[in-house]
């Protein structure tokens, strides 16, 4: 028996530190085994490996396993965290300690409330969310809701390196991109998805705010947004063309003349069009209106006074003869003119008067607002704005607003009376009839308002000077005017040409930064064509 014992005490220690053995809860912890023959009542002595017999286990505890913390406990228990289920000590494990390696690691960071622990209920949440359906959930379940989670769901999650030692090492990569290895491509396309995925919510605005420029800057949308009165109020306003369309009286129209009205009307077309005016194109072609006369270029006055009728809801109506053409179309009339319309006219003629006119009135009969420079001085009172040029009125470009003064005005402008005794009188028509009523009718001054000419109704050089410097009149590339009126190009000047340039020079001007690009490009590859031509 002695030399049995000598050779099991011989028997070197067992290290059982790569498995752990589950007890009940009613076991304790106990010393370390020892491994040297226990006695038997039987007789007999234990296993070689240092197990006790079962006799013994009846009769005292189980020793605890070689390798094990003495303060750790071996039984399933309840997590100290409210809510956090029952904690497993199986697998209680590091996540660096599967990767074999001793050096120290970068972990996940701390996982439940501890560093590197793992609880049962925390562990079955995330199967559920995973792989499950789970029976309730508070998210928000609106469609703007569902379809940022929609759309979030569908981008790529991307891993930009770094921590690889996570546990579960078999989901590592699985649906992220790496810009660690792979090619250039597929690093770009990593670190682009990274940043669309960190900003999704700017790039849903940017998004948002492109298609808006689209739909009401390409479609027909903003014609109606800029109609609306909240926005843009363009159903205030009539743009009026006269357009001898079926030929006069006077003369034949040529190809020239053709081409002259189809790239003025074009040009009012796209403008009207971009602010969302109604454009009234009128056939200036003679009209036998009375049994005794033709008023040829008398049409002015009966043709604002019918698109009155025509647009009951307009408030200005803006005229324009066949020879202008609008040069910055990126003008429209309420922040050109309408805005601070008191700003932009002056009420007293004396500014500037080519026709020698007293102002104001000073007859007794007349009240204080008759007898005033400005009339009562207020913007709400202006209902005619007429520009003036080296002559006088110039009807070219005008502007009338609806009210009764104004149907006042029209009434006795379209006198055929008045007509009949001074048309033989007057050169310039309508013109000069304007003209001899606000000199003899002082209720028409009231409520009659300058404009600078270049502000509406700019000369070529040849009109009212040949020299064209005048810095009131004359159109200034520099200062971008923006309507030119080729007034008198049928006297002497060429009416086409002058179209032509100030369209290209419009063109030109107005250009987007594309063309911009485009010609410059263009410029260049000219350029560097010549000076090898000269070499």
């Amino acid at each position: 028996m002695s030399a049995r014992t000598d050779q099991l005490a011989t028997i070197p220690p067992v290290s059982w530190t790569g498995q752990r053995r589950r007890r009940s809860s009613a076991s304790n912890a106990s010393a370390p085994v020892n491994l040297r023959e226990q006695p038997n009542p039987a007789g007999d002595v234990g296993f070689a490996s240092g197990f006790p017999s079962a006799s013994h286990t009846s009769s005292r505890p189980l020793p605890t396993i070689p390798g094990t913390p003495a303060d750790m406990s071996l039984s399933r228990s309840p997590s100290p965290v409210p809510g956090g289920g029952w904690s497993s000590p199986g697998l209680a494990t590091t996540y660096t300690t599967t990767s074999g390696r001793s050096s120290p690691a970068r972990t996940w960071g701390k996982v439940n409330g501890g560093p590197s622990s793992v609880t049962w209920a925390s562990a079955k949440a995330k199967s559920d969310e995973v792989n499950g359906y789970p029976s309730f959930s508070t998210r928000s379940t609106s469609f703007l809701a569902r379809s940022f989670r929609t759309v979030s769901s569908s981008l790529p999650s991307f891993s930009l390196g770094g921590r690889r030692d996570y546990a579960d090492k078999e989901k590592l990569g699985r649906g992220r991109w790496s810009p660690a290895a792979g090619s250039l491509l597929d690093r770009a396309r990593t670190i682009a998805g990274g940043v669309i995925r960190r900003m999704r919510l700017r790039f849903v605005l940017v998004l948002a705010a492109l298609l808006m420029i689209f739909f009401f800057y390409v479609t027909p949308l903003h014609r109606i947004y800029r109609r609306a009165s909240v926005f843009g109020g363009g159903s205030k306003f009539v743009v009026i063309l006269g357009a001898n369309q079926g030929g006069g009286v006077m003369e034949w129209k040529g190809p020239r003349e053709w081409a002259i009205e189809r790239d003025s009307v074009k040009n009012k077309k796209k403008y009207a069009k971009k602010w969302g005016y109604d454009l009234e194109i009128v056939d200036m072609s003679t009209k036998k209106r009375y049994a005794h006369e033709w008023r040829e270029s008398w049409e002015k006055v009966d043709t604002v006074r019918n698109c009155m009728r025509k647009y009951p809801d307009a408030e200005w109506f803006w005229w324009l003869d066949l020879h202008t053409f609008i040069m910055e179309p990126s003008y429209s009339l309420q922040s050109h003119i309408f805005n601070s319309l008191a700003k932009n006219t002056y009420r007293d003629i004396n500014d500037y008067n080519p026709l020698n006119v007293t102002h104001p009135a000073q007859a007794s009969y007349l009240d204080e607002i008759s007898r005033s420079a400005v009339g009562d001085g207020k913007q709400s009172s202006i209902d005619l704005v007429v520009p003036q040029d080296c002559g006088g009125f110039n009807l070219g470009s005008f502007f009338v607003r609806r009210s009764q003064w104004t149907d006042r005005l029209l009434d006795v402008w379209w006198d055929p009376v008045q007509y009949e005794q001074k048309h033989m009188e007057w050169e310039h028509k309508e013109q000069d009839a304007l003209e001899y009523l606000y000199q003899n009718q002082p209720w028409i001054r009231s409520h009659t308002a300058f404009i600078p000419q270049r502000k509406i109704n700019s000369f070529p050089r040849g009109a009212c000077g040949d020299k064209g410097d005048d810095p009131r009149i004359h159109y200034s590339q520099d200062d971008r005017d923006f309507v030119v009126n080729m007034a008198g190009c049928e006297w002497g000047r060429d009416c086409w040409g002058e179209m032509y340039n100030f369209r290209e020079l419009s063109n030109k001007l107005n250009r987007s930064p594309w063309e911009k690009f485009k010609d410059w490009i263009s410029d260049s590859f000219k350029a560097l064509t010549r000076s090898k031509d000269k070499v």
